[in-house]
């Protein structure tokens, strides 16, 4: 069994969230791409990793949300061929407090023309 009762047949390194870094979560989050991921996961549940509509390739796709995992942003749970993603938001909140609620109300950038 791997870390909160999350099992599967892979294990996946997914830190403890106070041996990261607030650097490594700040940089993590400082990328639009994984910033509209966090935006998707904060609504609560379980994603499939596949599902999420990003207009990158599944290898940019699966890098972005690699990056989140290691940063301790995230949880995934592997189940036959899928790949479920949720945030970690009550650690974070409980570690950071304030932090997600600031990236997640911040304004958005508009995409260049």
């Amino acid at each position: 069994m791997s870390n909160n009762g999350y099992t599967g047949h892979m294990e996946l390194h997914e830190p403890e969230l106070r041996d990261v870094p607030v650097t490594a979560v700040l940089a993590a989050l400082a990328d639009d791409v994984r910033l509209r991921i966090v935006r998707v996961l904060a609504a609560g549940g379980d994603h499939v990793c596949g599902t999420f509509e990003l207009g990158v390739s599944k290898a940019t796709r699966s890098h972005h949300l690699k990056v989140l995992r290691e940063a301790g942003l995230t949880r995934t749970r592997v189940a036959g061929t899928s790949r479920y993603v949720r945030l970690r938001r009550d650690e974070l909140d409980r570690l950071y407090p304030g932090l997600l609620d600031a990236v997640l109300t911040a304004p958005t950038r508009s995409r260049p023309a």
